[in-house]
């Protein structure tokens, strides 16, 4: 058995992607973040689904179309498919740890 808030880099300039779980047609993974944000230029324009749960920490998602969602402990989000979007900030004070769901 593994703990989601467990084993946490300490070095954590970059964020970090782990793998928890992956099957056919679904992968999930935990994302820690601690002041990182979407390069200036481009979006994610991803194939799949993509449902996001900020599990400690907070954040702030912008999307092509529509106003910036901030996002903070339990709150959640599904990401259609093509829908263009970015990490505009991510708290720089604590970790952000996310659990995404790609379908």
């Amino acid at each position: 058995m593994n703990n989601i808030f467990e084993e946490i880099p300490g070095n954590l300039e970059q964020e970090c992607f782990q793998l928890l779980q992956t099957g056919d047609q679904v992968k999930i993974e935990r994302i820690i973040s601690k002041g990182q944000s979407s390069p200036e230029s481009g979006w994610y324009d991803q194939n799949w689904n993509e449902w996001v749960l900020v599990l400690k920490g907070e954040a702030e998602l912008y999307f092509e179309d529509k106003n910036p969602v901030r996002l903070k402990e339990g709150d959640f989000i599904n990401i259609p498919s093509h829908t263009r979007h970015k990490v505009a900030w991510t708290a720089p004070e604590k970790e952000t740890i996310w659990l995404a769901v790609h379908y």
